[in-house]
């Protein structure tokens, strides 16, 4: 994949001014013209995944739309494999606009109405999609099926539906495996069952709607959250509304990661803004989509307790006690609502099922027991636990001590808060790529140095690849991932050094010519 430069034909007629402009990013910056070849690149890209996704993806067991008709061969054996090799060149291209995209941001030669027009034509296409990269939809559905039955679904997994469309496309890893998610959440998920019906297809684009609600509220509140946090609104904009992590796996996959980080960044906005209540009710809500969003409350305690103008200590159990009480009547509602109960407090640790090394600690589990195996045989599960526990224990070090250096309040707070998330995610007993979003939304408004940004492009591209568009864990393939670290690479490089293979003369040229970043 060659990054090349942007030429000055990949421009329209001038666009109006950006009402999104922040403090920390001065009105009066010239404005270009829109990047309509970039705009134009990414949107190929998109409408490539879509189509390839009908074969590639995390398709029907029985696909109504392909079926046994003459293109039904896309599905299986070297169909499959084509389908699944264009997608991926339809991914790349995606990721070359979005870098393209970058460049034009950072040399502010483009705007946020840019940035969310290129957002846009390269999300709406998936919206239809079959799940990509993942098939955690369907045990969504499922998990609203449940309770439509009568069965608790804290309780039983999938299996225990006699609806064959239903369980027959979740994973067989989740079968038997009770929700983990909150009153919220299910509310939701029965909702989209109760419209849809054994429909899947229709029940998958329901829920992803349902599931951009969140981006709704990441387009309201970032931001807010970017001039709290000094940075530039169409860098923030460009690498959490344009990037590959929510165009790919948040909208494309969906999750419902996408809903938690909308309630979560929706709430620490308005606690920034001394709407304190209101704030703890979203992050409540937050939190009844995913517990993980909880972390972030403690922090945003001591935000509402700088703001009371009192002793540190006084302020403090001000707010705790006010945080408290709304936290529980909010959740306590959300629960009566939904009608569940508590139960899905015991299934939280159910992704511990996973075991993958994008989890440091299980990494580093799986590292020690293929050295001592070299030597003796140990079971794998008892070094990986071990370590695993070890690594519990780094995290809650790594928890207090942020929570602690927050007691000023302030935005600094909140990012702080999305350091821990970042660290909850790092070192759980399992991770998975979108789990990097809850922290990221919370510190993606900061003032980022080129070269960070750079490395946060490498990180993104690579996160998205460590899966298989049909959702399948590609982790411990070393070819397959030997690709994707230097594809990885070479986009992030990109984003700094445009044509850095040097595959265009005109664009060794004008990197010669160019300043040093």
């Amino acid at each position: 994949m060659a990054i090349t430069t942007d030429s000055s034909s990949d421009v329209a007629d001038p666009v109006g001014p950006d009402d999104g402009a922040t403090k920390a990013e001065p009105a009066t910056r010239q404005r270009g013209p829109l990047p309509l070849r970039t705009i134009a690149l990414g949107t190929v890209g998109s409408l490539t995944i879509l189509i390839c996704a009908l074969g590639a993806a995390g398709t029907l067991v029985h696909d109504p739309l392909l079926g046994r008709g003459p293109l039904s061969w896309v599905r299986y054996g070297h169909g499959q494999k084509l389908a699944t090799m264009a997608l991926f060149v339809g991914f790349l291209l995606v990721v070359w606009a979005w870098v393209r995209l970058g460049r034009h941001v950072l040399a502010e030669r483009v705007g946020t109405r840019a940035v969310l027009i290129a957002s846009a034509c390269w999300t709406a296409p998936l919206v239809i999609s079959p799940p990509l990269f993942s098939r955690d939809v369907y045990s969504y559905l499922a998990q609203g099926t449940l309770p439509l039955h009568g069965y608790d679904p804290y309780l039983l997994g999938p299996t225990v539906l006699d609806i064959e469309p239903i369980v027959q496309n979740v994973h067989s890893f989740w079968q038997t495996t009770p929700a983990p998610y909150g009153p919220l959440f299910i509310l939701l998920a029965k909702g989209v069952v109760w419209v849809t019906g054994t429909h899947m297809i229709f029940g998958v684009v329901l829920m992803r709607v349902v599931m951009m609600l969140g981006l709704g509220l990441l387009l309201w509140s970032l931001p807010g959250l970017t001039r709290h946090l000094g940075g530039r609104l169409p860098v923030t904009l460009w690498l959490v509304v344009a990037g590959p992590m929510m165009v790919v796996h948040l909208v494309g996959g969906p999750h419902n990661d996408l809903l938690m980080i909308g309630f979560l960044a929706a709430g620490c906005l308005c606690v920034l803004n001394r709407k304190h209540v209101l704030g703890v009710v979203l992050v409540t809500m937050a939190v009844a989509v995913k517990a993980t969003a909880a972390i972030a409350l403690p922090f945003l305690v001591w935000v509402w307790a700088g703001h009371l103008g009192s002793t540190l200590l006084r302020g403090f159990l001000r707010a705790v006690a006010a945080a408290v009480l709304t936290f529980v009547a909010t959740f306590a509602a959300l629960t009566l609502v939904a009608g569940v109960d508590l139960g899905w407090v015991m299934t939280l640790g159910s992704s511990s099922r996973i075991v993958n090394w994008l989890s440091l600690p299980t990494g580093i589990g799986e590292l020690i027991h293929t050295l001592i195996g070299i030597f003796v045989d140990v079971n794998k599960s008892w070094v990986v636990n071990i370590v695993r526990a070890l690594g519990g224990l780094l995290l809650l070090v790594i928890l207090v001590r942020q929570w602690w250096l927050a007691r000023e309040g302030g935005p600094d707070a909140v990012r702080r808060a999305g350091i821990a998330l970042l660290a909850l995610a790092i070192l759980s007993p399992a991770t998975l790529p979108w789990y990097l979003t809850w922290g990221f939304v919370l510190v993606a408004g900061i003032a980022w140095q080129r070269r960070q940004l750079a490395g946060v492009v490498g990180i993104a591209v690579f996160l998205v690849l460590t899966y298989s568009p049909a959702g399948e864990d590609q982790l411990y393939q070393p070819l397959y991932l030997l690709l994707a670290v230097a594809v990885s690479v070479l986009a992030g490089v990109s984003l700094l050094r445009p044509d850095p293979l040097r595959l265009s003369i005109r664009a060794d040229r004008e990197e010669q010519a160019a300043p040093s970043p």
